[in-house]
């Protein structure tokens, strides 16, 4: 894949630069593998915004990817890169031998007709699903599992993979593409290689109706509001706003919002700050 600019025959178009989708082998997606997805516009079930700045944006459908990779032992081939407009990396439709279809995140370099397995004693290659015991220190992976057996929660953004620093019974010191080092049991499976589309990064809108083709709405300061709306507004002529904080009131530099509950510190060996 690369990154395309545009010859500028607009205005809007002078910085525009694209990704080329050099990679995408198949247009239409796999019907099986499609599901619904309902635009909320950034409204929780009560209806109230909790996201601000959300809304409008092309409708889409949701692509069923599988993130468990539970398929053990069993070789699928890769019959696909495709475009999913629901995240920043390509998608990879695969086959299994027993005739089942399914989506995973497709790995940087993966070409169509490549097979996969996923299970404990399969070889090292790119796209191979193992456990955290048997990769070697200092290679790359991704769609990482926090529990074992619970399906990828981490590294899934395109361009991002982890890596092992060392191994201590019955844990791994992983290094996160945040910059944090945590523990995670040594029986969690991930992913060989890292998340496609790596030059996502470099994509430039080059035009606010792009944007909003995204369903990424204007986003309006706090400082230009009146005090109705905003903590940070009003005041005679330009202000500085005060105290940095949201609309509900919760400072913006240095207040703690993790909850007490859900803490998980001691697995966290360095925090990403």
């Amino acid at each position: 894949m690369g990154i395309k600019k545009r010859k500028p025959v607009t205005s809007t178009q002078r910085f525009q630069e694209y990704s080329d989708f050099s990679e995408i082998t198949k247009k239409k997606p796999e019907k099986a593998l499609l599901a619904p997805l309902k635009a909320t516009g950034g409204r929780n079930s009560a209806g109230r915004i909790t996201s601000r700045h959300r809304g409008s944006g092309h409708k889409r459908m949701y692509r069923i990817i599988d993130f468990r990779c539970n398929k053990f032992g069993i070789p699928a081939k890769v019959v696909s890169i495709e475009y999913d407009p629901n995240r920043s990396g390509r998608i990879a439709l695969l086959q299994y031998n027993d005739g089942e279809k399914r989506y995973i995140l497709a790995p940087d370099g993966i070409k169509v007709g490549t097979e996969i397995t996923t299970g404990s004693g399969v070889p090292l290659r790119v796209g191979n699903r193992l456990p955290l015991r048997e990769i070697p220190e200092g290679m790359d992976f991704y769609n990482l599992e926090l529990q074992p057996g619970c399906g990828g929660k981490l590294i899934r953004s395109a361009g991002s993979a982890a890596q092992i620093l060392t191994k201590e019974d019955p844990y791994a010191h992983v290094k996160l593409p945040s910059g944090e080092i945590r523990l995670l049991p040594l029986s969690c499976f991930a992913t060989l290689g890292r998340v496609s589309n790596i030059e996502h990064n470099s994509i430039s809108m080059g035009k606010a109706g792009r944007s909003r083709w995204l369903g990424r709405r204007p986003h309006t300061r706090g400082t230009s509001m009146n005090p109705v709306d905003h903590p940070m507004g009003g005041g005679e002529g330009r202000s500085k706003g005060h105290i940095p904080q949201s609309p509900t009131g919760v400072p913006a530099k240095g207040f703690k919002t993790r909850k007490r509950k859900k803490l998980s510190n001691k697995f966290i060996v360095k925090r990403r700050k």
